[in-house]
Formats: C-alpha cells, structure tokens, sequence
C-alpha cells in the first residue's frame, strides 16, 4: 500500500521536472530569437555625416532603397531571372548553396560579372543552430572557396539558413570574417506556387531599407518578378545590394543584419 502511495507523488514530480525542462527550452528558443539585430538604417547611422560612398555607389541615405535576397543553388536563378534584373537595373544578393556551385560556374560567374552580390548560403543548407562548431565552419568555408575559385572572390556575408541563428553562430561567423543577413519580408514562395499571393506579399511587406526574401526554385517565385520590380520602381525604389544599403557602413563579421 505505501508503494501505491508513493506512484502518484512519483508521477507528479516526474511531470513536473518535464514541465520545467520544456520551460527551459523554450526559454532558450526564445532568448536565442531576440539576439540583437541591427538595420541598415542603424548601420549607416552610426559613419560620421560627412563620410562619402565609392564613385557611382547609391546613397541610400537620400535615395528610396530595397535590397532584393535570392537563397538557393545557383541553378536556380534562370536566364529570365537574371534577365529581369537587368533589364530593371536591379543589382541583388545572391545567397548560395555550395553544393551544386560546380554545376553551375557559368551562372555563379554571371551573377558577379552583373553588378550582383554573392553571399554564403552554406554547403548543405544545415541548420547551423543543430550542428557542431567544426560543421559549421565547414559549411560556410566548402562555399566561400567554392564561389572565390570561380570569382576570385570570397564573400563577407552570410544567410544562416531558415535564419537559425544564435551566439555559437555569430561567433564562428566573426572568426571568418563573415556578417549574418537575415530579412524584414519573406514572400514564402516556398509553401506557394501562387504568383499572385507571392506579388502580393512581397509588395505589402515592402518599405524603405527592406531587405525581401526569395527562392528562385520554387515556381511561382520568377513569374511573379516582373510584377515585383515593376509596381516598386513605380513606388520609387531604388534597388541595391545588401552591402549597398548598409553603405556608407560596412558589415561587421560576427553582427546579424536585417
């Protein structure tokens, strides 16, 4: 009997300590999405006044600026893609993946060659929140040699996928010399193929010194472009890198930018 008396305590407590270690997690999740960002806007703020821009470089502190963020393997952005960009004078960022990028060097080389930005995207897209110190320097520098072999250029900056980040990341990143890119709208091209819901969320979310999320891989995503730069070149944008909406600043490795 004093056996059976104890089994009710016994659950209770065992639930209780389930019940605390959830709290804890979620605690955790919770803090490690409140890391401090910083805006573009911000960024630029903090270079003295009278500091200028490189010959020819927008100055997003006078002009209407929007940084348009491409994630995914370098397959992805079709002739058409790239094609409406020019034809818009609409120099984005590429975030790409490294596994592929051999497949591919001809649109990895055309994305520099046009004024574009290329950022690391990782090798596998892991989560780097899930994964060892040691994978997540391997992720990020397997692309950043992938995409110098073909550009002669390592990049500076990186978009943690599912933008999963937390202080082990950043820490790492600063070590590579590498500032963390997220974003302030998100078409969710990848749960849609609707063309029209993508325009829809794209240009409702818009503003000033955005930074817009898109994944040419999905279908809906390049037919729904012309209608995107289209309708925010009537709403006088105008559009630039990631790097270019941050200048006359410079990204800080390690720093976390949306």
């Amino acid at each position: 009997m004093k056996i059976l008396g104890r089994r009710p305590r016994l659950l209770i407590f065992l639930t209780l300590a389930v019940v605390a270690a959830v709290t804890v997690t979620v605690a955790v999740v919770i803090q490690a999405n409140k890391m401090q960002t910083l805006s573009p806007r911000e960024e630029r703020d903090r270079v003295a006044s009278g500091t200028g821009l490189s010959s020819g470089q927008v100055d997003c502190r006078k002009a209407k600026c929007i940084a348009l963020t491409f994630d995914g393997n370098p397959g992805e952005p079709t002739d058409r893609l790239m094609d409406l960009l020019k034809e818009y004078k609409a120099p984005s960022t590429f975030f790409l993946e490294g596994r592929r990028i051999h497949k591919y060097p001809g649109v990895v080389r055309r994305i520099a060659e046009e004024g574009h930005e290329i950022g690391d995207h990782t090798w596998t897209h892991a989560v780097l929140t899930d994964v060892s110190d040691a994978q997540i320097r391997d992720e990020l520098r397997r692309t950043a040699r992938a995409i110098a072999g073909i550009t002669g250029s390592e990049p500076t900056l990186m978009r943690p996928p599912q933008g999963r980040t937390d202080d082990r990341v950043s820490k790492v990143a600063k070590k590579m010399g590498m500032a963390q890119v997220l974003w302030t709208v998100t078409a969710k091209d990848y749960e849609t193929d609707d063309s029209a819901l993508i325009i829809k969320r794209v240009l409702d979310g818009a503003d000033r010194d955005g930074i817009i999320l898109l994944h040419p891989l999905h279908k809906g995503t390049v037919p729904a472009m012309p209608s995107i730069l289209k309708a925010l070149s009537k709403q006088g944008y105008t559009f630039v890198t990631v790097s270019q909406l941050l200048a006359p600043a410079k990204a800080e490795p390690g720093k976390i930018y949306r």
